[in-house]
């Protein structure tokens, strides 16, 4: 059996006036993440760990932030675009763990939606998927609340 890891890391900073995407949900909050898309740095980190465990590069090759088509693009399509380049070279997703690193909101209540979301995206079982959030204790960007990260790591099987 052929396998492989990849991981993904994707920072976004909080701007006013946008809505907060993360794992492909739409979560209250008073501020949204600045980005060309809709900044849903989960998904970017999730779709750099699947890149990469391809060998295929990154988000940024694939969605360059200069190419007018992906201006606000639902991050939920690009990661279903990864999800079918993958596919095409029959690459699965054994499982994803990801982590999203942020002092506020609270994620907890949303994190059950978040794997669904993911897992239907990826065509898994929501028993393949793992998300976790984790503040950095007020230290940091992240610890001052100027914006979010996130850390995905995959492992990927040929089928």
């Amino acid at each position: 059996m052929q396998i492989r890891v990849g991981q993904g890391f994707d920072v976004h900073r909080w701007v006013a006036g946008r809505p907060l995407c993360l794992g492909g949900v739409q979560i209250p909050h008073e501020q949204g993440l600045l980005g060309h898309s809709d900044a849903d740095v989960l998904l970017h980190a999730i779709m750099d760990a699947l890149l990469g465990g391809a060998g295929l590069g990154d988000i940024g090759h694939h969605f360059p932030d200069t190419d007018p088509r992906y201006r606000g693009i639902d991050s939920r399509e690009l990661l279903a675009m990864v999800h079918e380049s993958l596919r095409v070279r029959q690459w699965a997703v054994g499982n994803l763990d990801a982590t999203v690193i942020c002092q506020r909101p609270k994620l907890a209540p949303h994190m059950s939606a978040m794997v669904q979301e993911i897992a239907r995206i990826l065509q898994i079982s929501p028993e393949q998927v793992n998300i976790k959030a984790t503040t950095t204790e007020g230290l940091g960007f992240t610890g001052r609340n100027e914006g979010v990260a996130a850390q995905a790591v995959v492992l990927l099987v040929k089928v």
